[in-house]
């Protein structure tokens, strides 16, 4: 959001009102509202030897920077050490001031600095002309510093003050406690003070147990409309609540699944029933409703005409196809007279006809995923191992895009086939044969020998490794062999089989991927239920039954995702929501290796204290040595 915008969403009641706090006699040495750049104005603070009248006096400077719309040269002014405020009163107004620039900046970093002395009840503290737009300004703040609790908690406790109307508001702290992780929410309901913010945390609980269907959330909003009656949320229902209640009585009813069950595709189109049904017989609500499901076979038949077929029988749903090139052919199509949720995604940047829908295990969602966590982690400098071939190009250009977006950068990227010189690929990687090609210049340049060891390059944060567990084991140790072994490595979920081996992938130890729930929440009631009845649904075939299974919960809530912004479902392949182009996206967990075995990481914005603990150095392999 721009400075002007954020100048027009504060008006001039903020600025005006702070003057009047700030007013005072004020020296000819130093005039605050005077043409000077934030330098001379800190120039002329340091010279007085009132410390307090110098902070008063830089504040009411820094609050005519923000009337003027230049929040930057605001932020010259607080951040400044000169602020080492005295008196309550002070600190109150140095606050407000920074938090009005440090969103108008959308200033991360600073906001995360003053959320950590930001009180939930803060706003109350200013006279009645401010606290609404300190509320505003306190929300936004946290929202910045990624504490989505504490941004909903403001929401609820300024109501009354806010010009929203119950909607918006509702909707927003919705949004907010959505995103909030469900551990922290359960810790805050066992200690909240106050009908409407209890009912707010267990509303937030209710709906999180990973593939509730759409009917079982319908009544456990109902459920809890009739215990929290008088509730504004019981009220006024958040959007998507109101369109769950909505459409839990509403589903499809006539679904038809369009397979590869044969062919060289016929194991992964079996896996994807084979999840897709055992999801409908888990499925406690589908006794409520008359649903069919049609299964057809699509191996070497033409999907438009498998789709035109299909659509004689007046389907509700069609699933399928699982073919990237069968997609591509009902992409021609203007609309679909039946909606098609495909199993896969088509990657020409082409508009989809209207109601198709395209899910599936995408490689690109991972790359992102992995340039996202780099970026929470400020890790910006990263070296990259791909597979050679189009799956790889896949996977480069996606890595690459989102680098960019979120300000990272690739190094250097290396492509390697099975079959190379896994030490040449690393050694180019990590800059040695650069460091070797330097010294043998300058012997040629001397004349004579010298003693040398190889250098890495030092510019490097991290490395990402797309790579299978037999070569990942591989480059895994070589990363320590060429003086890399303190530089965190991470990768997709094609780096792990899917279920532990700690004999072998002992080497892998400290590498961070991301994978499915399926595969990393062992407590996961559907899981534990599916597995005995599937014994053999594990590794890459057990990803794509927890796929079927997620689009048989998803035939329901298509609609859910389409028209409520911030909706999502938890699923077995991981936080699912959709694009307005109406690709599904996926939010996996994160797990590092540790003795072989991979333990769960939290997210990001919860706290380190939390996370497994790291070795201080590799324990196989020394930092200097011969394989």
């Amino acid at each position: 959001m721009t400075d002007q915008l954020r100048t027009l969403r504060y008006p001039a009641t903020l600025v005006l009102a702070l003057l009047l706090l700030l007013a005072g006699c004020t020296p000819v040495s130093f005039n605050p509202e005077a043409d000077q750049s934030p330098d001379q104005l800190l120039d002329s603070a340091r010279d007085m030897n009132d410390r307090a009248e110098a902070q008063r006096l830089l504040l009411q400077a820094a609050d005519r920077f923000q009337g003027e719309g230049q929040h930057r040269d605001a932020r010259k002014l607080l951040q400044s050490d000169i602020f080492d405020p005295t008196t309550e009163t002070s600190k109150s107004q140095h606050l407000l001031l920074s938090m009005a620039s440090a969103v108008a900046l959308e200033d991360r970093t600073w906001a995360t600095s003053l959320a950590e002395s930001l009180d939930l009840d803060q706003f109350q503290r200013y006279r009645d002309g401010l606290q609404e737009q300190a509320a505003q300004l306190q929300t936004e703040t946290f929202k910045l510093a990624q504490k989505p609790l504490q941004a909903a908690l403001t929401l609820i406790s300024a109501g009354p003050l806010l010009a929203m109307d119950d909607a918006e508001r509702n909707d927003e702290i919705w949004q907010l406690l959505k995103k909030t992780p469900a551990d922290l929410v359960a810790d805050r309901s066992e200690s909240a003070i106050g009908f409407d913010t209890q009912g707010w945390l267990e509303l937030a609980l209710i709906l999180r147990e990973s593939g509730m269907t759409l009917e079982s959330q319908g009544r456990a909003v109902r459920d809890w409309q009739n215990n929290w009656a008088g509730h504004p949320a019981a009220e006024q229902l958040p959007s998507e609540l109101a369109l769950i209640m909505n459409l839990s009585q509403e589903r499809p009813e006539l679904i038809a699944l369009a397979l590869p069950l044969s062919g060289p595709l016929a194991s992964a189109g079996t896996a994807i029933r084979e999840g897709f049904m055992a999801a409908f017989y888990g499925d406690e609500a589908r006794r409520d409703y008359d649903i069919i499901i049609t299964v057809t076979d699509t191996h070497e038949k033409n999907f438009t005409e498998v789709y035109d077929q299909l659509r004689r029988e007046n389907p509700d749903l069609i699933v399928g196809p699982l073919e990237k090139e069968a997609l591509a052919s009902v992409m021609e199509r203007d609309s679909m007279p039946v909606p098609l949720m495909a199993l896969n995604y088509y990657d020409q940047q082409s508009e989809a006809p209207d109601r198709l829908y395209q899910f599936g295990l995408s490689a690109e969602d991972e790359a992102r995923q992995i340039a996202k966590r780099l970026e929470e982690e400020d890790l910006d400098q990263v070296l990259v191992l791909i597979p050679d071939g189009d799956w790889g190009d896949r996977v480069e250009a996606a890595l690459l895009a989102s680098l960019e977006e979120t300000g990272g950068t690739a190094l250097s990227i290396e492509r390697f086939f099975r079959t190379d010189n896994l030490r040449e690929v690393t050694a180019d990687l990590l800059g040695i044969n650069t460091s070797r090609q330097r010294a043998i210049a300058v012997e040629q340049t001397v004349g004579q020998n010298i003693e040398f060891e190889p250098r890495r390059r030092q510019d490097v944060d991290a490395i990402v490794m797309i790579a299978p567990p037999t070569l990942a084991r591989q480059f895994k140790p070589l990363f320590a062999f060429y003086f890399a072994s303190n530089i965190p490595v991470y990768s997709s979920s094609l780096v792990y089989e899917g279920k532990p081996d700690p004999s072998r992938d002992r080497d892998l130890d400290q590498v961070r991927f991301t994978d499915l729930p399926w595969v990393l929440d062992s407590d996961q009631r559907f899981r534990q239920t599916a597995g005995e009845a599937f014994p053999n649904m594990g590794g890459q075939l057990g990803r794509l039954f927890a796929m079927g299974a997620d689009a048989y919960h998803l035939s329901a809530r298509l609609p859910v995702l389409k028209q409520v912004e911030g909706s999502a479902l938890e699923g077995q392949t991981g936080r699912l929501t959709m694009s307005k182009d109406g690709r599904i996206r996926r939010e996996q967990m994160w797990a590092i290796f540790q003795k072989g075995e991979p333990q769960t990481l939290l997210p990001t914005d919860q706290s380190d204290e939390q996370q497994p603990e790291a070795q201080e150095k590799e324990d196989s392999i020394p930092e200097t040595g011969t394989l």
